[in-house]
């Protein structure tokens, strides 16, 4: 029988920067995860851009 041996503790050195993931890395897969809630905030924010364009063009005419 082989004997247990006792769990190593194993450092990590610092990842170069190009392997860390960036802020755009992680905000890409958390919008794949969450696509419902990324695609209405989407949605919500075109159409509040295009309302707004809009009443500014109604308003400055």
């Amino acid at each position: 029988m082989a004997e247990p041996q006792a769990p190593e503790t194993v450092e990590t050195p610092e990842a170069p920067p190009e392997e860390q993931a960036s802020y755009v890395k992680l905000a890409m897969r958390n919008m794949v995860k969450k696509r419902g809630t990324s695609l209405k905030h989407f949605f919500l924010s075109t159409m509040g851009l295009l309302g707004l364009l809009i009443g500014l063009a109604y308003l400055t005419r």
